[in-house]
Order: structure tokens, then C-alpha cells, then sequence
């Protein structure tokens, strides 16, 4: 719904998806709707370093202009990522973290432009354990504490990279969209999933509602002092101080850094 929003407001917009199937399928459905022919499907596992860096080489080699990021994806699942990382922890934080580094100077070519980073009011449950960065999650309990810690990570990553970007005109905000009906929890047992499900469909945003303050941190006029800044329900909250610690988003950007092989 991001998408078709930007689409429709005549941005040219890159769907950067794993599945090409569906990842086309959403282009066209969003050129028919927005009437904006420059929507274009790129290919991004983001549970790969190789594909990341694929993606960031087809990008800048086509693309001119890069205005908005728009950090979106988001998992819950068992396994690993190509590389060896917790799938989760690896797709939701050092898959951005390597997405945004790579396209970085594009965004400073460009500015002012924004990055958006979604992340979850999960966060208040998650902890950044420098000793074990990289669980097993072979448990569901695992998994659902690793998707906390991800999403504790999305907002110390925006606070560390905003802290770096001072003085570029490119901003960067962490959103909490709401607890939302999609498919981000359908790699969850059913036995689980049963009982929330009807509560889900009854009280949980729909799709075009949760992506509200992804949109209101991408074009919103006047949001630059914010920089860094979690926001949800389209207004800056305050998140809990395990959240704001700057010692520990900047611990967390070098750690993730070595992790991704940047240093070398």
C-alpha cells in the first residue's frame, strides 16, 4: 500500500522483492491502480549478501535518482539466512543495515531524501545480546524473541544512522506501523495461529492503514529536527531507554559492520 500511495502521488517506484512472480504481479496491480506506468519489479533476497550487492549493482547502474528507501521487509521464521545468520535477526536488521549502506551515496547524490525504517512496538520486548547475535531459533518462543530483537535493532540502526548523517539533508525515521493483517506470520504453526486469527481480523489495521506513517515519514514537510526519531500513528513517541542507548546503536552499527564484512 506504500508502494501504490508513492505510485500514485507519480513517484517512479522499484519494488525490491524475493519472488519475481509475485514481485510482477504487485507492479502490475499497482500500474493498473495508480495509472503510473513507472512501476518496475527488481529481484532482492535480502537473506542474501550476494543478492543484496546484485540488487545495489542493477540499481545504481540504471537508476539515477534514489529519493526515499523505504526499508520494509519483515520475517518470522526458522532457519538460517545464505550467509549463516538467524533468518531473522539477518533479514530484518543486517539486510537493511547492507541495503542502506550500499545505496547510501546515492541517497546524498539526491537529498534532501529520507529512509524509513519499519520497525515495531515489539521493540520494547527485544534486547541486543552482543554474546549471542546469532541464536539457533529453532524454537517458536526463539523466533518471536529474535523478531523483538530485530525490531529493537531497526530503531537503534535509524538513531545511529541519523547520528551519522548529520549535515547531509538526508533523514531517516523508524516506524511502528501498527500491528497490521498481513502475511508476515505465516511461517507460524497453526496451532497458533488459529486463535489469534479471528481476533486479528476483527482488530488489527488493515493494510492501507498501517501504511500510513510509513507514508508520513516519507513526504511529510517539516519532519528534518526528527531525524533518528521512532514514530507511529504518525506522531514521534518516546520509546523505552534500552531503545535510545547510543552507546549500544553505535556498538550495534560496528558489530553489524564486521558481521557484513565492511570492515575488511
Amino acid at each position: 500500500m506504500t508502494a501504490l500511495d508513492m505510485a500514485k502521488r507519480g513517484a517512479r517506484v522499484i519494488l525490491a522483492c524475493r519472488v519475481k512472480e509475485t514481485g510482477e504481479a504487485a507492479a502490475y496491480d499497482i500500474r493498473t491502480l495508480s495509472g503510473n506506468n513507472q512501476v518496475l519489479f527488481m529481484k532482492l533476497d535480502l537473506a542474501s549478501i550476494a543478492s543484496i550487492r546484485s540488487f545495489c549493482k542493477t540499481f545504481l547502474s540504471s537508476e539515477p535518482r534514489l529519493d526515499i528507501l523505504i526499508n520494509n521487509a519483515g520475517i518470522e521464521g526458522k532457519g538460517k539466512t545464505e550467509d549463516g545468520f538467524n533468518l531473522v535477526f539477518g533479514v530484518n536488521h543486517l539486510g537493511h543495515f547492507l541495503l542502506t549502506h550500499l545505496l547510501l551515496d546515492r541517497l546524498k547524490q539526491c537529498s534532501p531524501s529520507r529512509i524509513v525504517v519499519l520497525a515495531s512496538s515489539a521493540h520494547s520486548r527485544g534486547r541486543i545480546d552482543f554474546k549471542n547475535l546469532n541464536p539457533s531459533g529453532e524454537s517458536w518462543m526463539e523466533i518471536i524473541q529474535a523478531y523483538c530483537d530485530s525490531k529493537l535493532a531497526n530503531i537503534l540502526f535509524a538513531r545511529e544512522l541519523a547520528n551519522r548523517l548529520q549535515g547531509t539533508d538526508v533523514t531517516c525515521y523508524s516506524v511502528h506501523p501498527g500491528v497490521v493483517r498481513t502475511h508476515l506470520g505465516r511461517n507460524l504453526p497453526q496451532w497458533l495461529m488459529l486463535p489469534i486469527y479471528p481476533i486479528a481480523w476483527l482488530l488489527l489495521k488493515n493494510p492501507m492503514e498501517g501504511a500510513q506513517t510509513s507514508i508520513y515519514c516519507a513526504v511529510q514537510e517539516g519532519i528534518e529536527m526528527y531525524s533518528g526519531r521512532y514514530f507511529a500513528d504518525c506522531q514521534v513517541q518516546q520509546v523505552k531507554p534500552h531503545a535510545r542507548d547510543d552507546a549500544v546503536a553505535k556498538k550495534l552499527w560496528e558489530v553489524s559492520e564486521d558481521l557484513l564484512g565492511l570492515l575488511k
